[in-house]
């Protein structure tokens, strides 16, 4: 997933199509030169629908399309024609897409399964012919209804990663190297902070031919929640893992307290993210020998019962993927 086409915010300028005015038309013939009233509908004005495309994972393709503008309805004609409808405008969406209004910041939906599709903004509703208003004491009305305008609004779509394991740590806690150990991806890795700006994904592969999806989500650090560092941008990717994957490096100053760090931002963001099932890795373990491991063992955090892992070396990989997999599969 590389960084500049990594898209998960778009603003966008939206306008339906207005509907089409119904017909005051009237039925003329050479045996009835008389007639009455057949004036067709008019024509629904386009709807901006998005639907749902598994094979999306950014919302580039929309960055730079910053207006919407979907069909106007036609006008209905004589004989009860109806007019035709305004063309809907469908914008394909990653799965995980939410829209939301720009001035209220109401959520209106999550496209969540392909093909899923949602009507984004709504076009107007085509007026209804002089048919319709044909009574026993009105039977020549000379009026209809006009279409109903269209709506311009202002729409925000923010794009939530869906993956089955979220790796949540400091800057350089070594979540991209592990990505890049045991997936296919090539995030960029670097010795310093924010090496990653954009969230990762990689398929790790499982015993018998299984295999989960990994996100890395850009370092959280202190006050992320109150948008320090990359702060709320990158928060909202951890609310759609299924399991979060704790990450604390072993040369750390304190083990338990930037743990807990960790946890009380992800509860402070969004309260149901201390519910999800979680583990803690403890990272470069390679810098280390087992007799240090044992010395830390009572600063650890209570009932975490940690996995000791090294990307470079491979020390506990395999343990933390049967670790993943069984928490995945209860």
């Amino acid at each position: 997933m590389g960084g500049q086409n990594f898209v998960d915010y778009v603003k966008l300028f939206c306008r339906s199509g207005k509907g089409g005015a119904g017909s005051t038309h009237f039925f003329r013939s050479r045996s009835n030169p008389r007639g009455g009233p057949d004036g067709g509908d008019g024509g629904r004005g386009g709807n901006i629908i998005l639907r749902g495309n598994k094979q999306l994972w950014t919302l580039l393709p929309l960055k730079y399309r910053k207006h919407v503008v979907a069909d106007d309805g036609a006008s209905g004609s004589g004989n009860q024609s109806s007019g035709i409808s305004g063309k809907d405008v469908i914008l394909d969406v990653p799965l995980g897409t939410v829209a939301k209004d720009a001035e209220t910041g109401e959520i209106h939906f999550e496209i969540m399964e392909d093909g899923e599709e949602q009507i984004l903004v709504q076009g107007g509703r085509g007026g209804l012919g002089n048919v319709h208003f044909k009574s026993a004491t009105r039977q020549a009305p000379k009026y209809a209804q006009p279409g109903d305008p269209g709506k311009e609004e202002w729409k925000i779509l923010e794009l939530k990663v869906l993956a089955d394991v979220g790796l949540v740590g400091f800057p350089n806690a070594g979540k991209s190297t592990l990505l890049a150990s045991i997936t296919a991806a090539k995030p960029e890795i670097a010795n310093y902070p924010f090496t990653t700006l954009v969230p990762n994904l990689g398929i790790v592969s499982y015993r018998d031919m299984q295999s989960f999806i990994m996100a890395d989500i850009p370092g959280i650090i202190e006050g992320a929640h109150e948008g320090r560092g990359l702060g709320l941008r990158f928060l909202r990717h951890i609310e759609r893992n299924s399991l979060l994957l704790y990450m604390v490096p072993i040369d750390s100053e304190n083990i338990k307290k930037e743990y807990e760090i960790l946890q009380q931002e992800l509860e402070e963001f969004n309260p149901a993210l201390s519910h999800k099932p979680h583990l803690l890795a403890i990272t470069k373990c390679d810098l280390v020998d087992d007799e240090y491991i044992e010395l830390i063992q009572g600063e650890l955090p209570e009932n975490s019962d940690p996995i000791y892992i090294s990307s470079v070396s491979g020390k506990g990989i395999q343990e933390l993927k049967d670790r993943i997999w069984q928490l995945l599969s209860d």
